[in-house]
Formats: structure tokens, C-alpha cells, sequence
């Protein structure tokens, strides 16, 4: 319930806004709000009871306007926020990369961001067209840019966007940058007050050249390459590159979803633009059926996630996506197989598997806190993934997940297989007999109210569970203590009894609260099968004693 003086207190701040909006689209939505009378003002108090808050994920939320809101006046200050944290710490020798998605608003977004850049005195290089994110962290160590900035909202609902920083290593912010750019946005006075130039640098065929030249070099020349591939972008802006790449490292170009082929802000044909979603890759497994595909791809509509499926008779029409954390094994077992000099890495909610594969093969390992922002700046990174179908499989080039690169490597592996007589099917099975069979699952729950996260939360942390499922809890850790290799993070920690473990977090991207579960089966006598059928029952049972306790 808004009271009187709260109401007469956000019409005023509305109407600054309107004021020193720029943008004449949400000067009429806010406008017609204003006009609405007190039935508005509910709406009103939601756009402007706080700001957008600028962390590590950058900023991300619906497009609109308000304080709360992603919108012209918010970029702009963002930018000029960014750039005065760059100067303050001398970061000037070189340009800020631009790039920015398909949807609404990215390119006037892009557009308000090189011209604050440009008019702090720094030089801004604005790509040209929308753009998969990874080619921005590629191209900020080539171009040599002190900084980066992708507008994007990834695979967030169509009425999302979202702003992207990274610092001159190519990798994302991480604290304390992202606080002290947060306290120079803050800094920032009236809108008027923000000088802008006109004058920025364009970037196009060029960096995206270079780009695909270096994900050519990833397949070596007597690699197979014979393979039948469906794939779709999911609305996104992934096709071209993808089709490009593809091209350049010598495989038979993809057959694509025609509904989802090019860049559509409003992905009509999904739910939500999430490969890792229930029905997201219907279209791409239709296609792949109906074209007798070898494997389907999905990229998320940045281009930076890549999803795989693959035929499997056991499954419902006769294909299944492979896991995250499936896929994340496959690619350790590939790359690190070959013993490269590095450390292999992954977020504390992805398997514990990648951890066994390194120490099979000499190469060190770490894991990280969730996000890229960690997994990216692992000094002599050599492979790094997350769960949430985010792969790094060319860390000296990109330093971020990079869904067309591990597109490519994917069908190496594949083609690979395929020349063998086998499937990644059969390479899950010799994983599984090589190191146990490590099965995970995810209890993910969004919500409308993000305070029933903050209450899920706090009963876990009142009453921590000490069973869940056939599993003693032999070890319970609050990760908001940090410890001395992970800072501090809002999460739980459960070590089970047999190798199992859980952890249990609040999304950083989206309402939603996730748990994360593995257990790991030994393969008795080869019997892959009856390993499976064991693990989907301990999963089971550990996910429904987790939603007890937590209440979800």
C-alpha cells in the first residue's frame, strides 16, 4: 500500500525524471503513468523505490522508465560512472570496446555509451551491428581497449536488458571494481551535466575476422569432420558467426530452425530464450529429427552458452540434451587429455568430475565462485566451464564463457566419435567407468516475491538439514564467511556422505533460488545403466528432503 506523502514523494521524483529523460519513448510511458491518477501509483513506486543496482553482473533488469528500470538516463549514467572509475585509476591508453545484442534498445544503449566515452576524453570503439558477447572479450585484448561493455540481458525474458563491463584482461569485473564503479555512477550529477562527443570509432568485418580466424586454428587439418548438425540461435545473434566459424573450420554448414534463424527482441516461439529451459530447443530437435542430425546446438541469444543434445533411444522422442556438467566433462576430457601446461577450472556449483579428470592427466585444478567473472581470471587458464552451459575452451583468445568457440569444439568431438563408430553417448559411458558415474540435477524454483528467497535461505541457515536423501550431511558450510580460497557469497555448502554434495544459492541473474546436487555411483561391472538408475533415485530423494527443508 503506498500512503499519501510516499506517493507525493515518487510523483516528485517521476517527474525530474521526465524532466531529463532523452528518450521520448519512456518519457510518454511515464508520462502516461503520471496522467493515471492514484490507481498508478503502485507501478510508480515500483520504477522508483531504489535504483538499478550496479554489481558484477553490471546492470540487468526490464526495459523502462524509472530509476529501477533499464533505461537511457541509467546508461547514461553508467557510462559516465565507468569512465570516471577509468580515469581515476589511469586506465586511459586505449579504447572502450562496444557491443551490444538484438534487443530492445541495445543499439541506442551501445550508441549513448560511446558517446559518453568520447566525451569524457577517452576513445570508444562501437561495433557496428549486434554481436554474439564473446566477440567483445575477444576483441579487448586485441584492439588492446582498457575496458569493455556488451549490452545485453542475455537469455533473460524479452522485456530484460542489461549492461556488461570488463577491465582490460578481457575478464569481467569482479570487487572491488564493481563497487567503486557503482560509487561513481552515484557521483554523477544531472544528466545535462555529461558531456558527450559524436566522434567514436566503428568496428565490423575487421575484429570479426580475427575473431573467426582464431576459432579456424582450433581444429587441427587431419581432424574428421564429417557430421550432420541442426542448430538453432534461438532468436538470438549467433547465426552468422556460428555459420561463419562452422564454414571456416571445415564442416558441412548447419541445417537451422528457420522460426528462430534471425534476431527477434520478442523470441516468439520460446517461454523464455534460456536453452536450459523445458521446451526452449523443441524447434532445434524437431529439425534434428526431420533432417536425421548427427547432433543439435542451441546457442542462447548473446551467443555466449552453448547447449548440445544428441540422439538417445531411452528418450522422449528419441533425443535428450546433454547436462551442463555432461558437457563441461566431455570438453575437460578432450582438452586436458592432451596434458596442456595450465590450470583447469570450474564454479563450486558444477561437478566435482573436472577436478578428477585434471588430476588424471598432471593439470592443476581450482574451482571458483559462480560466474565467469571468477572462472576468467584463473591465472594460465586452459579449460573452465559452469554448469549453466557457460565453456571456456580457448582462454588465451577469450577469457569468458564463448558459445561459438565450444560450438566448434563440440563438433570436433563429435565428428571425432562419429569416425570412430561411437557417440558422445558412448563417451559419457567411458567416463563413467573411468571415474564413477557423477550425476547432478538441479532444484531451481523462481519466484514472484524475492523474499521468499531471503525466507528459504534463512531456514537453511537456522535449521541446516543433517539427512538429505540417503545421505548423511557430514559437513555444512555458510559461504557469506568466505574461506581463504573463495570470498565471501551468499550460498550454502552440503558435503554428503558417499562424495554427494549440495549447494544452494540465490540466482545472480534471475528470481530465482537454485540448488545444485551431485552424487557420485561406482560402475560395478561396466553396468553404466544400473549406475543411472541408482543416481536418478538418490537425486530424487535428495531434491524433495532439500525443498522440505528449505520450504520450497
Amino acid at each position: 500500500m503506498v500512503t499519501v506523502n510516499d506517493a507525493v514523494l515518487i510523483r516528485t521524483a517521476a517527474q525530474a525524471w521526465l524532466a531529463e529523460d532523452p528518450d521520448p519513448d519512456t518519457r510518454a510511458e511515464l508520462q502516461a503513468l503520471l496522467d493515471s491518477g492514484a490507481e498508478a501509483d503502485a507501478e510508480l513506486a515500483d520504477r522508483f523505490a531504489g535504483t538499478l543496482e550496479f554489481g558484477t553482473a553490471g546492470l540487468r533488469g526490464a526495459v523502462g522508465a524509472g530509476s529501477n528500470r533499464m533505461n537511457r538516463v541509467v546508461v547514461i549514467r553508467a557510462a559516465a560512472g565507468l569512465a570516471a572509475y577509468l580515469k581515476a585509476n589511469g586506465l586511459t591508453d586505449g579504447p572502450v570496446l562496444i557491443g551490444y545484442d538484438a534487443r530492445h534498445k541495445s543499439d541506442v544503449f551501445a550508441q549513448d555509451t560511446a558517446a559518453v566515452i568520447r566525451g569524457a576524453g577517452l576513445d570508444a570503439v562501437l561495433l557496428d551491428r549486434p554481436t554474439p558477447t564473446p566477440v567483445v572479450a575477444f576483441g579487448i585484448r586485441h584492439l588492446k581497449a582498457v575496458a569493455g561493455v556488451v549490452v545485453t540481458a542475455s537469455h533473460n525474458p524479452p522485456q530484460d536488458n542489461g549492461y556488461k563491463v570488463y577491465l582490460g584482461d578481457g575478464s569481467q569485473i569482479v570487487p572491488p571494481a564493481d563497487s567503486e564503479i557503482a560509487a561513481a555512477i552515484e557521483a554523477v550529477g544531472a544528466l545535462a551535466s555529461v558531456p558527450r562527443g559524436d566522434d567514436w570509432q566503428t568496428a565490423g568485418d575487421d575484429l570479426l575476422d580475427a575473431y573467426l580466424d582464431r576459432i579456424a586454428t582450433l581444429v587441427p587439418a587431419d581432424a574428421p569432420r564429417e557430421l550432420n548438425v541442426a542448430y538453432t540461435p534461438l532468436h538470438g545473434v549467433g547465426r552468422l558467426l556460428v555459420e561463419a566459424a562452422v564454414a571456416r573450420a571445415g564442416f558441412t554448414a548447419p541445417s537451422v530452425v528457420a522460426s528462430q534463424a534471425d534476431p527477434d527482441p520478442d523470441f516468439p516461439t520460446v517461454s523464455f530464450p534460456n536453452p536450459e529451459e523445458p521446451g526452449a530447443i523443441d524447434a532445434a530437435l524437431e529439425l534434428a529429427r526431420s533432417v536425421d542430425a548427427d547432433i543439435a546446438v542451441a546457442n542462447d541469444p548473446d551467443a555466449d552458452r552453448c547447449a548440445v543434445a544428441v540422439p538417445d533411444p531411452a528418450a522422449d522422442g528419441g533425443w535428450r540434451m546433454l547436462r551442463g556438467d555432461e558437457l563441461g566433462a566431455l570438453l575437460g576430457e578432450f582438452l586436458l587429455s592432451s596434458r596442456p601446461s595450465g590450470v583447469a577450472a570450474c564454479s563450486i556449483v558444477s561437478s566435482s568430475l573436472l577436478g578428477k579428470i585434471a588430476a588424471a592427466y598432471d593439470v592443476a585444478y581450482t574451482d571458483t565462485l559462480t560466474g565467469f567473472k571468477w572462472i576468467g581470471r584463473v591465472p594460465d587458464l586452459v579449460f573452465g566451464y559452469e554448469e549453466a552451459l557457460g565453456y571456456c575452451v580457448d582462454p588465451a583468445a577469450v577469457k569468458d564463457k564463448d558459445g561459438i568457440s565450444t560450438l566448434i569444439r563440440v563438433l570436433q568431438l563429435a565428428a571425432g566419435a562419429k569416425a570412430a563408430g561411437r557417440t558422445l553417448l558412448d563417451l559419457l559411458d567411458d567416463l563413467a567407468k573411468k571415474y564413477g558415474l557423477h550425476a547432478t540435477d538441479q532444484l531451481a524454483v523462481r519466484v514472484e516475491d524475492l523474499n521468499l528467497i531471503t525466507a528459504a535461505m534463512g531456514r537453511l541457515r537456522a535449521t541446516p538439514p543433517t539427512q538429505l536423501g540417503a545421505h548423511t550431511v557430514e559437513r555444512a558450510e555458510d559461504l557469506n564467511e568466505g574461506s581463504e580460497s573463495l570470498p565471501p557469497t551468499d550460498g550454502l555448502r552440503y558435503t554428503l556422505s558417499a562424495g554427494a554434495r549440495v549447494v544452494v544459492r540465490p540466482s545472480g541473474t534471475e528470481p530465482k533460488i537454485k540448488c545444485y546436487l551431485e552424487v557420485v555411483i561406482p560402475v560395478e561391472a561396466d553396468d553404466v545403466a544400473a549406475a543411472r538408475t541408482q543416481a536418478a533415485a538418490e537425486l530424487a530423494a535428495i531434491k524433495q528432503d532439500l525443498a522440505t527443508a528449505a520450504g520450497i
